[in-house]
């Protein structure tokens, strides 16, 4: 039985929200982006109008409006997005219990059924683009096909508001002419290194000898050469899917470069503050810190070490995190931006050897006081208790780690 996938992304999906939100702005050339103020101005997302006048997601804002001087940049909306993001859902799951996310805007949709056809799907998808247009006001563009790579690929080659079908019998001929960078999961770095090799088009990927993709590549290139030859077998994952949960971080552009030590110290508490208390509500403890740096040049770094014993306390954490930075980083400042991931995760009801030479009494006593200040927190909001390490510089103090904190999209390897 071939299976019958899928793929619905939707087109701009920030500035297609806003745009109904502000008819005003429908004819114009919109963009959302970060705020210039908070050194988060960059453009997120794109009209096909100010796509046109060659935006491109990632730039700055100013640059953007080097192209465009009259294009209209908004602020992001995001709990409005979410609410978008989760009524296109809930319509994809009244045509199937096997829907997976792919960010907000994005989702793959398992139809599979005996007696589903890849014309069936093409029909549904029609109807699923139309009744997002009609219903939500924002379009959708819908790939079909028989694997989930597959049908990402087709809702990229066709928008606005449109469906792509790529069937098993005639993929090479649809597909393999297109560039290698399509292909989910071949990034800019992967494409580079496959142009090397005079590997320019999926077709060049598919036909490559096995050995030297290994040899180049490694496990990542035979799985690569495999999605170009329709061998994707992934499945969509259910409804009720919950990935599991493999490290945790967080990561900050703070009002200003990091210049000193104690500049350093401030944001690492604050990240850190943000990791334990999410590490203790997934009831998690960490045995690896992994600390990032990034220039004003926009090179970042990276280092990290295992702890002596898995840990959720954030003084720990942030200690690691300072010890990592003294050794790798403090030569090289100023920092644009920051962040902290742990990692190595064991349940924190886990057995653990206990230090009869060290503290333990101790290391309750601040865990018992942190969930409490994670109480409050969840009461009065993350700012109520503040230590006093952040307090040294104003503008870092009014960062808030856990609001400002998105993370999208939900990998697709997280299953």
């Amino acid at each position: 039985m071939s299976r019958v996938i899928l793929h619905c992304d939707a087109n701009s999906f920030y500035a297609s929200v806003e745009m109904l939100y502000d008819p005003s702005i429908r004819d114009k050339p919109v963009a959302v982006g970060g705020s210039v103020e908070a050194r988060h101005g960059i453009i997120l997302t794109k009209n096909p109008k100010a796509k046109a006048f060659g935006i491109k997601t990632g730039e700055a804002i100013w640059q953007a409006k080097q192209k465009c001087p009259e294009l209209v940049c908004v602020p992001p909306d995001y709990p409005l997005y979410v609410r978008f993001g989760k009524k296109m859902r809930r319509l994809y799951e009244q045509y199937s219990d096997r829907v997976e996310s792919f960010g907000l805007d994005e989702a793959w949709i398992d139809l599979t059924n005996p007696g589903v056809t890849i014309a069936d799907g093409e029909r549904i998808a029609h109807e699923i683009r139309c009744r997002v247009r009609d219903e939500l006001g924002v379009t959708v563009s819908v790939g079909v096909s028989f694997n989930k790579i597959f049908a990402k690929l087709g809702s990229d080659m066709k928008k606005p508001d449109a469906v792509t079908v790529i069937r098993p019998e005639g993929f090479r001929e649809q597909i393999w002419q297109l560039p290698a960078g399509d292909l989910l999961y071949v990034g800019p770095s992967t494409r580079r290194r496959l142009a090397r090799m005079n590997v320019r088009t999926i077709g060049d990927l598919a036909r490559l000898d096995t050995a030297v993709v290994q040899y180049c590549l490694g496990k990542n290139g035979l799985l690569l050469k495999a999605y170009a030859n329709g061998l994707d077998e992934s499945p969509v994952m259910p409804v009720d899917f919950r990935a599991a949960i493999k490290s945790v971080g967080n990561s900050t552009t703070p009002p200003h470069d990091i210049r000193s030590a104690e500049d350093a110290r401030c944001i690492y508490y604050l990240l850190a503050e943000s990791v334990a208390a999410r590490l203790r509500q997934e009831g998690f403890r960490a045995r690896c810190v992994t600390i990032s740096a990034r220039t004003t040049e926009l090179t970042t770094g990276s280092h990290q070490r295992m702890l002596r014993k898995p840990t959720n306390l954030t003084d720990e954490i942030a200690g690691m995190a300072m010890q990592l930075f003294s050794e790798r980083f403090l030569q090289g400042m100023p920092y644009r931006s920051v962040g902290i991931s742990c990692s190595h995760l064991t349940l924190d009801d886990a057995p653990i050897q206990l230090d009869f030479m060290g503290d333990e009494e101790r290391r309750v006593a601040m865990e018992n006081m942190e969930r409490s200040i994670d109480d409050l927190r969840r009461r009065f909001g993350h700012q109520v208790v503040q230590r006093g390490v952040v307090l040294t510089d104003r503008g870092f103090a009014e960062i808030n780690p856990v609001e400002d904190h998105t993370i999208h999209p939900v990998p697709f390897f997280s299953g």
